[in-house]
């Protein structure tokens, strides 16, 4: 088992940008493909990025290809979310996931056992 902790999210000027991160606990970290996803408010939570064990395979929503990064780092037990040129459509609370699963896709919200509590990034005006 592990737990998931997120931090750094917060208020965001658009077209600014910011730096999720996710540590995990428990069971070591490279067990598990990580996630990010995220919800707006009164919508569904949706993918936002997924990131292999070895951290050698990405994979992004269209909506954040080119302006997001997901990366990790086992020896430290944390997955980050670079997030970059950030419009209003990003403003959601954001959440980390870990999935023991093997999958070709690892959108679905279904494909991930453990979850954080989230963080809420938010947009200035």
């Amino acid at each position: 088992q592990v737990q998931l902790v997120e931090s750094g999210g917060g208020l965001v000027q658009a077209g600014g940008s910011l730096r999720l991160s996710c540590l995990a606990s428990g069971r070591t970290m490279s067990s598990y493909v990580m996630g990010w996803f995220r919800q707006p408010l009164g919508k569904e939570r949706e993918f936002v990025a997924a990131i292999s064990r070895g951290g050698d395979t990405t994979y992004y929503a269209d909506s954040v290809k080119g302006r997001f990064t997901i990366s990790r780092d086992n020896a430290k037990n944390t997955v980050y979310l670079q997030m970059n040129s950030v419009n209003p459509e990003d403003a959601a609370v954001y959440y980390c996931a870990a999935s023991v699963s093997y999958s070709r896709d690892y959108s679905a919200r279904t494909l991930y056992d453990y979850w954080g509590q989230g963080t809420q990034v938010s947009l200035s005006s």
